[in-house]
């Protein structure tokens, strides 16, 4: 039996008590909705509302006394430093595709369920319109809405942690003689959890990036070229699609990978099952290092050695839908994407009979 997408809704144990509103930063069209939207939560439904505190340090809203009130009923936090994983009910999001991105970042293991309006330049993932913004949070609130499950990826980078030392003239200072300029002394293990794609390409250097994909531990292929996507259903829609893969629902359970510009007329985007693990490591004859990213942040440099893992996560992001996963999915097809937009065939004209 395959379940039905559109049977997914969003059920609360208990009333939601506190919400988290992220907001894009420097961007001065967000200043009122995000006030009303608080003003809204505070003082109508009576929530703890979070907020980051880079966010209140926008002179615009540092510097409104009638915002004052409300400013000091937020709880602050800030990324990196402070875990409020345990301490939210649901996320409102207020910007762009990014936003989004940025709340699944802060939540490396369970994600509270996301509501996102669209107030940036795209849209895809943020369905809601601010126009109507009290009566769809309050449907939210009272759990009236369908929910998408979009998976995300668990990536671990392994790296050979090497220290540099000290050599005069081919000798260390201990007197050893030394053959390299640097030691291994461990490794550094590093996690993540992605909502979109791991990117990894060949950065500055000018020749092609050579990396070796292994599936299950079975080397697959090589790829020869910019670089590598691996995606998920959501982060089919991005880099990927822009890259020729095929766009695929999120409720569909899959790992897409990608090659960026690759040196081969037959390597073509393929999609794998959900639950497998892929491993990316330099080719041992590179001649550069790699770079990746992981949903367009933390980037960092890949050397002979290193590897990184990457695997269906067990902690998917709770998007809630405007409609339905499907009638969403197919409107920010057509709306943001303009998918299949051309003029229509004229039909043949019917001659009259004389």
């Amino acid at each position: 039996h395959i379940q039905d997408p559109a049977s997914q809704r969003l059920t609360w144990n208990k009333p939601p008590k506190s919400v988290l509103v992220i907001k894009k930063i420097r961007d001065a069209s967000l200043l009122q909705p995000f006030k009303e939207l608080c003003v809204y939560l505070t003082e109508e439904n009576n929530m703890i509302v979070y907020v980051e505190k880079k966010v209140l340090e926008d002179p615009a809203i540092a510097n409104d006394e009638n915002f004052g009130p409300v400013k000091k009923k937020f709880c602050t936090f800030r990324e990196d430093y402070d875990d409020i994983s345990n301490q939210i009910d649901f996320i409102i999001c207020l910007g762009g595709d990014g936003t989004l991105l940025y709340a699944s970042s802060l939540f490396q293991g369970s994600v509270p369920p996301v509501m996102a309006f669209h107030l940036g330049s795209l849209g895809f993932l943020t369905p809601f319109n601010f126009e109507n913004f009290q009566s769809q949070v309050t449907q939210v609130i009272e759990g009236n809405a369908a929910l998408v499950l979009r998976s995300r990826l668990k990536v671990k980078v392994v790296k050979e942690h090497r220290e540099k030392t000290t050599v005069q003239n081919g000798i260390e200072e201990n007197g050893v003689v030394s053959a390299n300029l640097e030691k291994e002394v461990g490794k550094q293990i590093m996690q993540y959890e992605v909502l979109n794609e791991v990117v990894v390409d060949r950065g500055p250097s000018s020749y092609l990036s050579n990396v070796d994909v292994f599936l299950d531990g079975h080397l697959i292929t090589t790829v020869q070229g910019d670089g590598v996507i691996v995606s998920t259903p959501t982060g089919s829609t991005a880099y990927a699609a822009a890259a020729g893969a095929s766009m695929i629902h999120p409720n569909v359970p899959a790992i897409m990978i990608t090659p960026i510009c690759p040196h081969s007329l037959s390597f073509r985007p393929i999609v794998v099952p959900a639950g497998v693990e892929l491993k990316i490591m330099l080719s041992p004859d590179a001649r550069n290092t790699a770079w990746v990213s992981f949903d367009g942040r933390k980037r960092q440099e890949i050397c002979h050695g290193d590897s990184i893992s990457i695997t269906t996560s067990c902690y998917p992001l709770p998007s809630i839908c405007f409609r339905d996963p499907v009638s969403d999915w197919f409107e920010s097809l057509a709306e943001c994407l303009h998918w299949n937009v051309r003029k229509k065939q004229n039909n043949f004209a019917v001659e009259e009979e004389e």
